[in-house]
């Protein structure tokens, strides 16, 4: 049987992984707009739910911009750049975590996300769905301390494995590993608190 009769036809043989376009920007500055192209709306998403829309609009741009200076020292051998990307984001968001933190003490006594304009379809799906334990959750990330936030957000809202996580952040697998693992206890408690609460009213 053909590639043809497979449909195989119009697919690429190999995707050129963002490595190969870091390299190639190094020469061709305007390749690096295909990283972008391939990672700005996760990379915005992100810092959306942990900063609110405003400050991701400024932090995924400054991301890019980060990214570019910074680009000769990329390890091209690394074929995904989304860790160091998500790296450069979480790093920029230290100077903002107090906006951060606030949002989730807010929404812990309140139970509306201040920080979240809910202009996404997929913000609006994730409010109905965690509306129950919202407040509980917000109230406990903000009792994590901002490393163990970093790591347990990256982990859940974006796929990445612990080792990129690691990569990304330049921690060990292993700190990745323990700040994800203390972060996930202190969650539990809090909510196993919570529906113990509820079920005694």
């Amino acid at each position: 049987m053909t590639a043809a009769a497979h449909g195989w036809m119009d697919e690429p043989v190999t995707a050129v992984s963002d490595g190969a376009v870091i390299e190639a920007s190094l020469t061709h500055a305007e390749r690096f707009a295909e990283v972008y192209d391939r990672h700005a709306e996760a990379i915005h998403r992100y810092l959306a739910r942990r900063a609110g829309t405003t400050v991701a609009d400024d932090l995924s741009s400054e991301t890019f911009l980060v990214a570019f200076r910074l680009r000769r020292r990329y390890d091209v051998t690394r074929a995904d750049a989304r860790p160091w990307l998500y790296g450069i984001a979480t790093n920029l968001l230290r100077r903002h975590r107090r906006t951060e933190s606030a949002g989730y003490r807010a929404l812990a006594r309140t139970g509306v996300d201040p920080l979240a304009g809910l202009d996404h379809a997929e913000e609006v799906v994730l409010r109905v769905t965690a509306e129950v334990e919202g407040r509980a959750v917000a109230a406990a990330l903000a009792r994590l301390t901002a490393k163990e936030r970093d790591v347990l957000l990256l982990f859940t809202w974006t796929g990445l494995s612990y080792e990129q996580i690691a990569e990304g952040l330049d921690i060990p697998v292993g700190t990745v590993r323990s700040r994800l693992n203390r972060a996930r206890e202190r969650l539990r408690r809090v909510l196993d608190e919570t529906v113990t609460k509820s079920g005694e009213r």
